[in-house]
């Protein structure tokens, strides 16, 4: 038969092993939320709200890298407003990327993302791309090239913001509070706060997990996925997880076209 005293001795270790499960699913919560901030810094446009009030364009809608930064990590450091909304909403449009280690075709969706296919459309038509370089790459958390930025540090723009849109188009966020990337999508980075989009976007060349924060607006070709993939190979400069790519990637042009 069982004492009180053995009885009070096991009810204080099941007590003890309740506590520290919980501690244990507390650190393993603590693990994944980490895990996903510093993946999602990795698409985060450099510097907040500073990336948009640099390389803005001129009134001759010519870049001028004369605007002076702003620290303030507000959207309304915008120095310029959206473009005027200019292509067919209901249309899909294609995005070409000549670079220096392979043509990369990107079909976008103006019915999901007409925002954003217009603002790409505009600073194509205008040679915002060209010859600038795609100055991130992940190889750790999460698999992405970055690119779109004139000022190739990651805080460059072209001076206005452009809505979130297409959110919900990679499905529901799980339990830990993102969504599947699939290999080939390609979305835009912010500086972290909603409806900051730019000019900056990342390539995904393998499947990566991230908030559903991030503006999905097109898919890579197989040909442009397996560019990207190349590239990825190199690794980072300095053999870290993430900084400049070892295999330099620049944009030598890009267009967008209606299809």
């Amino acid at each position: 038969m069982v004492s009180s005293e053995q009885r009070r001795r096991q009810l204080a270790r099941e007590k003890f092993e309740r506590q520290q499960q919980r501690r244990e699913t507390a650190r393993r919560k603590a693990r994944r939320r980490n895990t996903v901030i510093a993946a999602a810094l990795a698409v985060v446009v450099a510097a907040g709200g500073a990336a948009f009030a640099t390389g803005a364009f001129s009134s001759d809608g010519k870049k001028s890298d004369a605007a002076a930064p702003s620290n303030s990590p507000s959207p309304s450091a915008s120095s310029t407003p959206e473009p005027k909304m200019a292509v067919d909403a209901k249309a899909k449009y294609d995005m070409a990327l000549k670079t220096n280690t392979g043509d990369i075709r990107i079909a976008m969706d103006a019915a999901k993302t007409p925002h954003t296919v217009n603002s790409f459309k505009y600073l194509a038509d205008k040679g915002y791309f060209n010859n600038t370089k795609c100055h991130r790459l992940t190889t750790q958390g999460i698999y992405v090239l970055q690119c779109g930025d004139p000022q190739g540090t990651g805080s460059g723009g072209p001076g206005y913001t452009i809505p979130d849109e297409n959110l919900s188009g990679l499905g529901k966020a799980g339990a830990d509070g993102t969504v599947t990337y699939p290999a080939g999508t390609v979305a835009m980075a912010n500086t972290g706060q909603a409806h900051t989009g730019g000019s900056q976007f990342f390539l995904v060349y393998k499947d990566s997990k991230l908030p559903p924060t991030y503006t999905p607006f097109g898919t890579m070709d197989a040909a442009g996925l397996k560019a990207v993939q190349d590239v990825a190979k190199e690794g980072v400069e300095g053999g870290a997880g993430d900084g400049a790519p070892k295999k330099a990637v620049t944009i030598e042009k890009a267009a967008v076209t209606k299809e």
